[in-house]
């Protein structure tokens, strides 16, 4: 039942994206030529969301759903490689022109060219955990 829940939400964000157009190769087109406000406003929003709901969360307000504090781990000191790792992951993206969220929606909607985009990233996560303790974190 619990898998259910879950599939359904996924559903329902995943007609969210495709309605106010956020898996749209051109929109994310625009976005990379600065073109368009549209998918900076979705990710300004959900980037501002975020940050509320992590700050109420918090302070102790939000609780999980078996009703424990919310933790979250301070992150690791190192510009550099967030940097990196969001260079790379930003030209994948405007590459390929999906994130791997939507990648699985696009080929929902009948977007078939995305199984070789979803077998590449699976390839490439499997690649990284081979590499994983060979790389500089």
């Amino acid at each position: 039942m619990k898998a259910v829940k879950f599939l359904l939400v996924g559903i329902f964000f995943g007609i969210v994206l495709v309605k106010s157009e956020a898996v749209s190769w051109y929109r994310i087109y625009e976005m990379f030529r600065f073109q368009s406000f549209h998918m900076y406003g979705i990710i300004g929003t959900a980037i501002a969301s975020g940050i509320l709901f992590l700050q109420i969360a918090k302070k102790g307000h939000i609780k999980s759903i078996k009703g424990a504090d919310i933790y979250v781990p301070k992150k690791d000191n190192g510009l550099a490689r967030y940097i990196i790792g969001g260079t790379i992951f930003g030209l994948g993206w405007a590459l390929i022109g999906a994130c791997p969220g939507p990648m699985y929606i696009l080929l929902g909607t009948g977007v078939w060219s995305m199984i070789i985009v979803i077998a590449s990233a699976v390839l490439g996560t499997f690649i990284y955990g081979l590499l994983q303790k060979k790389l500089p974190h």
